[in-house]
C-alpha cells in the first residue's frame, strides 16, 4: 500500500497545483476588469476634457460653412437672374436694331430701285426718240 501513498501525495499536488491555477485566472479576470474600467474612465475623461470642446468647435464651423454655403447659393441664383435678364434684354435689342436697319435697307432699296427705274425710263425714253 506504499504505492497509494505516493499517487495520493501526487494526487494532493495537482489539486493544490489546480486551486492555484483557478486562483491566477479568477485575479487574472479581475484585474483585466479593473484596468478595463481605469481605461474606459481615463477615455471618458479624455473625451470629456479633449474631444467635447473640439467638437463644439468643429460644430461651430460647420454651422458658419452651411451658413456660408447657403448665401454662394442665393448670390449665385440671383447672378444667374441677372445674367439672363441681360441675355434676354441684349436679344431684344439685337431684335429692334436688326428689324430697324432692315427697315431702312428697304427704304433705301426702294429709292435706288425708284431712281434706277427712272434713268432706265429716260434712256429708254432718249433711245425711242433717236430712232
Amino acid at each position: 500500500m506504499a504505492d497509494l501513498h505516493t499517487t495520493n501525495v501526487l494526487l494532493g499536488i495537482m489539486a493544490a497545483v489546480s486551486v492555484l491555477e483557478a486562483l491566477l485566472l479568477i485575479g487574472a479576470g479581475v484585474g483585466g476588469f479593473l484596468v478595463y474600467r481605469k481605461v474606459m474612465q481615463t477615455v471618458t475623461d479624455l473625451e470629456a476634457r479633449q474631444i467635447a470642446p473640439l467638437r463644439v468647435k468643429v460644430d461651430a464651423i460647420l454651422a458658419d460653412v452651411q451658413t456660408i454655403t447657403a448665401r454662394v447659393s442665393q448670390q449665385t441664383e440671383r447672378v444667374n437672374h441677372a445674367i439672363s435678364g441681360t441675355f434676354d434684354r441684349v436679344d431684344d435689342t439685337a431684335e429692334r436694331v436688326r428689324s430697324s436697319v432692315r427697315d431702312k435697307v428697304s427704304q433705301a432699296t426702294g429709292v435706288v430701285r425708284g431712281v434706277r427705274a427712272i434713268i432706265m425710263s429716260m434712256l429708254n425714253q432718249d433711245s425711242r426718240r433717236a430712232a
